[in-house]
């Protein structure tokens, strides 16, 4: 069982067919295919069952998976730290970011990194922070930007800013100065679908006080959350800066007492070691200006 092997086993896995696969690998098909034979035949497994839309896991291929992804991400990491040891600094890093911080920073980053590792390269990757959280301990990623992520001993945590939730309502609509959370349940809300922090935020605050809220929809992306609410749809609650991504007619008042405030965090594991790329990234990300930024 090698690198090789596995690398294949893999690829076929993640596009569910060997055509496809030897696409992305720059390799004959046949070539594909017999490396997986030769993997079914050492270990006396079979992996993969073929039918007619491709190949599906089989259970001891779906073991097998989960291992050999580790194996060559660990593979990935020691090449990179001994090519960190050179003069010329090369590798690759992994960086996740929530949707909306991709979309206002991630050029700047991208730019700054590659001036400052010409021989590296980055990757971005977007997604909820939830998923980013899971991503980054279960090791596809090195590190990430995350929204109020929950406690973990496998990643450590460095604040960058907080920022306090607000009501936004349509234009003319009358808010008071602040909207306390027992008035939030007489807003019809459009708000974004769990798992989400915003939502796990609320949840902590009005629960305890038996403060149930009127939810119309549920909407992932705060632009369209807001495009609603300028329509006449309902009412939302955002971070304060995310009123950028709307219309300058949106009517908005901060929450509390007790004020709910969400945390940008950078996370990066606690028992793993960082390269160069890794520390310059992680720099270069304490470096970004989230003032006034959508997140």
């Amino acid at each position: 069982m090698d690198l090789r092997q596995l690398e294949s086993f893999v690829t076929v896995a993640n596009l569910g067919g060997m055509s496809r696969a030897a696409v992305h690998l720059q390799m004959a098909q046949p070539s594909v295919s017999r490396q997986i034979a030769l993997l079914e035949k050492e270990l006396g497994q079979r992996l993969l069952e073929r039918h007619g839309r491709g190949v599906q896991l089989t259970e001891a291929g779906r073991v097998l998976a989960g291992h050999a992804r580790q194996m060559l991400e660990q593979s990935r990491r020691a090449r990179d730290e001994l090519q960190d040891l050179g003069a010329r600094v090369a590798g690759r890093c992994v960086v996740g970011l929530p949707p909306r911080l991709a979309l206002a920073h991630a050029p700047a980053l991208v730019m700054a990194f590659r001036e400052r590792f010409p021989g590296a390269a980055i990757t971005v990757l977007e997604a909820l922070s939830v998923s980013l959280r899971e991503s980054l301990i279960a090791g596809h990623m090195d590190l990430a930007l995350l929204f109020d992520p929950a406690p973990t001993p496998l990643l450590r945590y460095e604040a960058l800013r907080r920022e306090r939730l607000c009501l936004v309502a349509p234009a003319g609509s009358r808010l008071p100065a602040v909207v306390s959370l027992p008035a939030l349940a007489h807003y019809p809300l459009i708000l974004p679908s769990e798992p989400n922090s915003i939502r796990r935020l609320l949840e902590r605050q009005l629960r305890p006080r038996g403060i149930a809220l009127e939810v119309l929809a549920e909407v992932g992306a705060v632009q369209t959350t807001l495009a609603l609410v300028a329509r006449g749809a309902g009412c939302t609650i955002v971070p304060q800066s995310a009123l950028q991504l709307g219309p300058p007619s949106l009517v908005h008042a901060p929450v509390g007492p007790p004020a709910i405030w969400n945390r940008l965090v950078l996370a990066t594991p606690a028992a793993r070691a960082a390269t160069r790329v890794i520390r310059g990234a992680e720099s270069l990300l304490r470096q970004l200006d989230f003032t006034g930024e959508a997140h």
